[in-house]
């Protein structure tokens, strides 16, 4: 129900919104301010788009719960669909999901709103105290090891172990 109303009373506040704003200012100036939101929103979005997912690709190197950095990228994907809208109000909600303060407290209210029961890697539920080294595998047929290549004299003769 609360998805219906969202989508009938956006449209209406938007509409009222261009009229109270274009009567006030005036029919260019109002879509000129329209279309310069939607360029300063997108080199925005871009700018934290990037770090978001710095943030996202340092939660999996640490092996470290990665939820907030897919909740921020997320609300920075729907920021800007928001700021790509014409319209008042949906640029001042894309640019309040633009400010990592406002992300964060989003976040920490969805949080306190949904229970994840287990944490799911690789077919199964882990945590961080099941990993002893970033590459570790839990499968005993797999060696974990290094090498280093060696350089062959041209004027050896060959070896003759890959022939079989």
């Amino acid at each position: 129900m609360w998805l219906f109303l969202a989508f009938l009373s956006v449209p209406l506040i938007e509409i009222a919104l261009f009229i109270q704003i274009g009567g006030a200012i005036g029919l260019w100036l109002t879509l000129g301010i329209v279309i310069l939101t939607a360029v300063i929103g997108t080199f925005l979005v871009r700018t934290q788009g990037a770090l978001a997912m710095n943030n996202l690709r340092q939660s999996f190197g640490t092996l470290s719960n990665p939820s907030e950095p897919l909740a921020h990228g997320a609300m920075i994907l729907v920021s800007g669909a928001l700021l790509l809208t014409p319209g008042f109000f949906t640029d001042a909600v894309g640019f309040a999901l633009l400010v990592p303060g406002v992300r964060s407290a989003v976040f920490r209210y969805l949080k306190a709103r949904i229970k994840v029961q287990t944490f799911d890697m690789g077919g199964q539920a882990q945590s961080r105290a099941d990993f002893t080294h970033p590459r570790a595998c839990q499968d005993p047929n797999i060696i974990d090891g290094e090498f280093e290549e060696v350089p062959r004299d041209p004027n050896a003769p060959p070896s003759g172990w890959p022939k079989h």
